[in-house]
């Protein structure tokens, strides 16, 4: 890195200042982003207003028919600006119509008079994505990318707020990486993770400049996912899969056709976290690779495993939570791990049946695996061989399943995305929804495959049950995930437990939840996901109350709108949520010390009688009505662990 600027610099001191530069921006003209041949490299930067975000960053490949990442020339006469507009309806994600607004710039890169790739920008008035569009060579229709070039580099003194990747083949029967691992705020630059680097998204503050959100989407079957390598000087780069993934089977390089093109890299820039809460990228720049085969059922479900474990996977008991979910008014019923040899093929169908006539719908628990990991869970081996698979779900339409959970799926290579991209194909083919756990970031997926649903790419709630520690840090995840993990995909967590405790007979003993019952209610707005299957049981009826239970009776899983309020990653958030005419605001504070602040609610007119669930100083909540005043404000009061719901 310091001698990739060192030779920068060096070569700018001789000239290099009048190689081929072009330069474009966002409709409203505030988000700027330069492209040059500095030296014959491919380099881009990218301002907001007055201030440089993204300073001069490396662009191009090396492949197996070339380098070309240097040597390249900008071909100013080629260049071409577009503007883009239009709009799409999703009611998987953060906003359920999307209207897209932006500027499409093509910057075509030559060496020798041939064409060899152009890096394609799609600027929106917050948002930077790019991708690379190579072409063929001679007779060459094909190669290997061994290497991006594609980097960041952020300015001095910005901190990171990141997740470290994984080496492969570790962790729980050999399933790593899985996205599951815990993020450091506000540390330094220079650093590179566990030495694996970072898994998207990736969050930045520039000092007090603002945020900077990096990611990808457009991820398919053609190309691998991605991950962002720490360097020196600030820098960043795209790094391919490990090679030991997948159990040492797949190739870490992608393959493409020529003409072919990579995903898109994302960057969201704001002087506030509202453009990276609110940021709508993902989807903007992809398109369905098929169409829904028919209409998908989305709402909140129950499931058995989080509070009774595998000892719930019986008959009896599923039953049971399907006539929880009846009681509740909820859509399906989680049926997780083992199903297949404690319950049985003919009374899950059976289950159906049953679940079926008081309205909810089932999904059930898949072991991916063929050849890439030990996990014992059954189902096993049938969601790795297509024929095996397309017989099982012929059985789960048949049967009346809704959907499945997919587990197990440690790897970003290009084989795997394939995987991932069949499944999801075969599943829409028999009408059923699919959920991945154990598994990759969704890349734009929700847009993409129309009966996907989430993922869960996160540390997620069945910690909650494996660990004390996890409880004590539960709210401090909290607040990182509406800031990184969840701006970028439906994120399937399971959480907002009114258990104390996490057993069946909710007694004092293993992990004790420390977060408060409002914060429970909180959580389930401010974690994004169309199916939420929430970690609540049927005791809860009875020794939780009244007022949380029929806020869960009610509370949407699908949005119409988002918008940040406040907050600080890893310390507090306070965002608002819309379903169709009805606004719910939810936060959650991590800090040790109670957070007072006043906020502002345009999204209600003064004398508006709203609903507001709160916290005292010992976590203990309640409900009481407020009318709105002309100012539009509110002061609001958090203690640690505790939460905060305003609805109208």
């Amino acid at each position: 890195m310091k001698k990739y600027f060192l030779l920068a610099c060096a070569l700018g001191a001789f000239g290099v200042a009048d190689a081929a530069t072009v330069q474009f921006s966002s409709p409203d003209k505030k988000l700027v982003v330069t492209v040059a041949d500095d030296g014959g490299r491919p380099t881009y930067r990218v301002s907001y207003g007055e201030t440089l975000f993204l300073e001069s960053s490396p662009l191009g490949l090396s492949t197996n028919i070339g380098d070309f990442s240097q040597g390249m020339v900008l071909q100013e006469s080629s260049f071409a600006v577009s503007p883009v507009s239009g709009h799409y309806e999703l009611p998987t994600i953060k906003r359920g119509r999307v209207d897209v607004r932006a500027t499409k710039a093509v910057c075509p890169f030559y060496r020798d008079g041939k064409h060899i790739f152009d890096v394609v920008f799609h600027v929106s008035d917050h948002d930077v994505a790019f991708k690379y569009k190579m072409y063929p060579q001679g007779e060459t229709l094909c190669c290997v990318v061994k290497e991006e070039a594609t980097g960041f580099v952020l300015p001095d003194g910005t901190t990171t707020f990141l997740c470290p990747q994984v080496a492969p083949m570790g962790g729980f029967a050999r399933t790593y990486p899985s996205y599951e691992t815990g993020y450091t705020a506000d540390d330094e630059m220079g650093k590179n993770g566990w030495g694996h680097g970072y898994t998207f998204p990736c969050l930045f503050r520039t000092g007090d400049k603002g945020w900077v959100l990096i990611s990808e989407t457009g991820v398919d079957s053609r190309y691998c996912a991605s991950r962002l390598m720490g360097k020196d000087g600030g820098l960043y780069t795209i790094g391919f899969p490990q090679e030991g993934e997948y159990n040492g089977n797949g190739t870490a390089c992608p393959g493409i056709a020529l003409p072919g093109e990579t995903p898109w890299r994302t960057i969201t820039i704001g002087q506030t976290l509202a453009p990276i809460v609110e940021t709508t990228i993902p989807y903007d720049v992809v398109e369905p690779l098929y169409e829904p085969s028919r209409r998908y059922v989305y709402g909140r479900g129950t499931w058995s495993w989080i509070i009774g474990g595998d000892n719930s996977m019986n008959y009896d008991e599923q039953k049971r939570y399907v006539d929880f979910a009846a009681d509740m008014g909820y859509e399906s019923v989680l049926v997780d791990a083992w199903w297949d040899s404690r319950v049985g093929y003919e009374r899950i169908a059976e289950l159906a049946r049953y679940a079926a006539g008081k309205g909810v719908g089932l999904y059930l628990w898949y072991n991916s695996n063929g050849y890439w990991n030990d996990a014992p869970q059954g189902p096993r081996g049938r969601m790795d061989n297509m024929i095996v698979r397309r017989r099982e779900m012929k059985w789960m339409k048949e049967a009346g399943i809704r959907g499945i959970k997919v587990d197990f799926i440690g790897s970003d290579k290009q084989q795997t995305m394939q995987l991932y991209e069949d499944i999801l194909a075969d599943a829409n083919d028999y009408g059923l929804m699919v959920i991945y756990h154990g598994c990759t970031l969704p890349r734009g997926w929700e847009r993409m495959y129309p009966n996907f649903v989430a993922s869960e790419a996160v540390l997620a709630s069945e910690n909650l049950n494996f660990s004390q520690k996890s409880c004590d840090a539960e709210a401090f995840n909290a607040c990182l995930h509406p800031f990184i993990r969840n701006t970028v995909g439906s994120m399937d967590f399971g959480g907002s437990a009114l258990n104390k405790y996490y057993n069946a007979k909710n007694e004092p003993r293993g992990s004790r939840r420390v977060t408060s019952d409002v914060y429970a209610l909180a959580t389930a707005v401010l974690f994004q996901s169309p199916v939420q299957h929430f970690a609540l049981a049927p005791n809860n009826l009875t020794d939780a109350p009244a007022w949380a239970i029929d806020f869960m009776k009610q509370v949407p899983t699908t949005w119409d709108d988002v918008r940040f309020i406040d907050g600080y990653p890893g310390k507090y958030v306070i965002l608002a949520r819309r379903h169709g005419d009805k606004w719910y605001v939810a936060g959650v504070n991590a800090q040790q010390e109670t957070l007072k602040t006043e906020i502002t609610l345009p999204m209600w007119a003064s004398g508006t009688e709203l609903q507001v669930y709160a916290d005292d100083k010992e976590l203990q909540g309640e409900v009481k009505s407020v009318k709105l005043g002309k100012k539009q404000t509110v002061k609001v009061t958090i203690p640690c662990n505790g939460g905060l719901l305003i609805v109208g």
